[in-house]
């Protein structure tokens, strides 16, 4: 994919062989405590990962990468309903954000109401956990919704604003990936990873090329 933040301007699919080739290898050759996957782009890889899926049991985070922050598309129309058959039916949790859970429902999401009908709905539908990103709400706090064991846990951390990062989302998985192969549960993870995630916002790099200004996480501090 190339791409900056703001803009996303070619996507080419890598071929699914080499995807399955790729993970068979990574089993091989460590002992993976957990797994997240990101942007799959198309119905063969998605199903690739899902025929190697089939070889572990580790807990595994699907961020269905679906929309980029700039809008752009990241995801084949046809590939959302593999998601929906057999990707999440194997996923530890799920973590749309608003765009990505306004795909999956058919309708848009807006507001902490909508998240929590919308999260609701979504973890009784498929039966794993889900993680509503609530990054993109107007106001001054970026909260989250997790629907875990019939429970709803809220995570929020003041919103920064002025502040335009790119690669929230994955580095949320990442980092909740991260904790679940420390074998922290759930809702631990995702709370220390909001953490980790708010401060790599918080203590953000920015650099000035002419007139634009670009902000990057900082994972370092």
């Amino acid at each position: 994919m190339a791409e900056v933040p703001g803009r996303v301007s070619a996507i080419q699919a890598v071929d699914a062989k080499i995807v399955s080739e790729q993970i068979r290898l990574s089993f091989e050759a460590y002992p993976v405590a957990a797994l997240k996957t990101g942007m799959l782009h198309s119905r063969g890889i998605i199903g690739a990962v899902c025929v190697e899926l089939e070889k572990t049991k580790a807990p595994l985070v699907v961020d269905p990468v679906m929309i980029a922050t700039s809008g752009d598309p990241l995801l084949n129309e046809d590939a959302v309903a593999l998601y929906k058959e057999r990707l999440f039916k194997r996923a530890t949790v799920v973590t749309p954000n608003l765009d990505e859970t306004g795909v999956l429902l058919g309708r848009p999401v807006a507001n902490l109401a909508e998240m929590r009908e919308a999260g609701s709905e979504l973890a009784e539908r498929f039966g794993v956990p889900f993680l509503i990103k609530g990054g993109h709400l107007q106001g001054d706090r970026a909260v989250d919704l997790l629907f875990a064991d019939g429970k709803i846990f809220e995570f929020a951390a003041p919103f920064v604003h002025g502040v335009s990062t790119h690669g929230t989302g994955c580095t949320y998985s990442a980092a909740i990936t991260a904790s679940l192969a420390r074998g922290l549960p759930l809702a631990v993870a995702v709370a220390e990873a909001k953490q980790f995630v708010t401060r790599a916002i918080a203590n953000h790099f920015h650099w000035k090329h002419g007139s634009t200004v670009t902000h990057a996480l900082n994972h370092f501090r």
